[in-house]
């Protein structure tokens, strides 16, 4: 293959659809370790899973998103990654059941072996002039657990959001949910409302969160789409909400007393006259030094007001037969648990990647824009914002990376790789707060202290230095066919 994409999610498919209709006639193949596409999408199937971002912008720039909802449920999503692969006939050209296990790079011959596993057990073997992940950077397969005491001895159902069974019956039950997070905030209220609805639902959390509550139909992108053709009211709305998330995220790291009082202001309108905010909505860090959370129309603020949801902010002492003894001393009892408690991270699905037979230690590479590793040949990677809707910038990397590939042909050179700078100094790979990050982060590459090796999470600074700037930077190298 000229170009060998793994991961068939929502950057994959993108990646591939760039490919598609910027440089037609290229070979390509996605690998999907799964059954089918989708990534994030398929996987999460837990009551009320949705965006937390809006589908301005985590649709992709190429296609507008026509859905009503501007954070919109999961199967929406789903079915629009679909219909943008079937469109672009990307689905054709997906390998399921492919985990990639390790990667070499030969300088020689300029191409990559990658080798994966089938589901039979066996495995395969593909070559491609360019390697491109798009595999997340979380682990699809586990998520993160903390050692509870006592777990083993609760009697009721324990579930991970990542892993939903299919026959839960939670209807008229008594349920926890433990977590504070975006899984938690969104699950909460999905299961204390509609057909089946829990008896009663608890949202145990050791710390709160900023939680803010966003319109679920954006107002303005109504009005535009009545006024203008359907690409220009996208480009449009997509465009507001970009600068009203640049800018709300600006101020917050500016001003964050400001936007901490403005947080808590609408908050507490949201809740109940009385309603202890401080302690169950009040968190201790500033404003984006972690990800908000946001809910639609304050779906969870009025699950509590209505008395279906309760927000116990505590810490587990220990399981018990009938649920959750907390450091308090206070029982919480339950018939089923969900431990809605975070993620695991994962760097480029796990695989091992070889340079000319020297395996590469990714803390010892460094990340080139956010997308590409010192020292590693003709290969790119997706990471989304944090602070921002993923897609933002993996619509980004790929116009980067079509530039590179465009590049190449044109000039017959074979590769192209950053080379690293010794004068530049090194930094976490992502400058984040939040458990998740800081677990694995020290297994990640590292980013620099200065462009281009500077990780920046600002969409209007990416889109002048990426969309928009010089290739010959001085950091990378191109080199020809002997």
């Amino acid at each position: 293959m000229d170009v060998l994409i793994v991961g068939a999610g929502l950057s994959g498919v993108g990646a591939a659809c760039h490919l598609v209709d910027r440089m037609p006639g290229t070979s390509y193949l996605l690998l999907e370790a799964r059954d089918a596409i989708g990534g994030t999408w398929d996987l999460f199937r837990y009551p009320g899973v949705r965006s937390d971002s809006d589908m301005f912008t985590l649709g992709y720039r190429f296609r507008p998103w026509t859905g009503d909802k501007a954070l919109a449920d999961g199967p929406s999503i789903l079915r629009y990654v679909h219909d943008t692969a079937r469109e672009y006939g990307v689905d054709q050209h997906v390998r399921y059941g492919r985990r990639v296990t390790r990667a070499d790079w030969d300088s020689a011959t300029a191409m990559w072996t990658v080798q994966t596993s089938t589901p039979e057990g066996g495995t395969e073997t593909v070559t491609a002039g360019f390697l491109w992940c798009c595999s997340g950077y979380y682990d699809y397969d586990r998520g993160y657990l903390p050692p509870f005491p006592g777990i083993e001895d609760y009697a009721g159902e324990v579930v991970h959001p990542q892993h939903w069974p299919e026959d839960l019956d939670y209807a008229g039950r008594r349920v926890v949910v433990i977590g504070s997070g975006a899984t938690a905030v969104t699950v909460v209220p999905a299961m204390a409302t509609g057909d089946g609805a829990a008896g009663h639902v608890t949202m145990l959390q050791r710390s709160p969160t900023y939680v803010v509550s966003l319109p679920a139909v954006d107002k303005v992108a109504q009005v535009l789409r009545r006024r203008l053709p359907e690409g220009a009211a996208y480009r449009a709305v997509r465009w507001k909400n970009v600068l009203v998330a640049t800018g709300f995220y600006q101020l917050s790291r500016r001003r964050p007393a400001l936007v901490r009082a403005l947080i808590r202001k609408g908050t507490v309108q949201a809740l109940p006259e009385g309603y202890d905010v401080d302690t169950h909505f009040g968190p201790s860090y500033d404003p984006w030094d972690q990800r908000l959370c946001f809910v639609p129309d304050g779906d969870l603020f009025r699950s509590i007001r209505r008395g279906h949801v309760e927000v116990v902010t505590d810490h587990v002492d220990t399981f018990t037969a009938k649920g959750i003894r907390l450091a308090s001393g206070r029982e919480l009892e339950a018939d089923v648990v969900v431990t809605a408690t975070g993620l695991n991270l994962l760097a480029f699905g796990g695989m091992d990647l070889v340079v000319d037979g020297r395996p590469v230690s990714l803390p010892e590479t460094m990340a080139y824009k956010g997308m590409m590793l010192s020292g590693v040949p003709n290969f790119a990677y997706v990471v989304g914002y944090t602070n921002a809707s993923w897609t933002l910038k993996a619509d980004l990397v790929s116009e980067y990376v079509v530039r590179l590939l465009q590049r190449l042909r044109s000039t017959g050179a074979a590769a192209v790789v950053p080379e690293r700078d010794p004068e530049v100094g090194e930094e976490p790979f992502l400058d984040f707060a939040s458990g998740y990050v800081q677990r694995a982060v020290d297994r990640f590459p590292k980013q620099g202290s200065r462009a281009p090796w500077r990780l920046r999470m600002n969409y209007l600074r990416d889109v002048l230095t990426v969309r928009h700037g010089r290739l010959d930077d001085g950091a990378l190298r191109f080199t020809s066919r002997d």
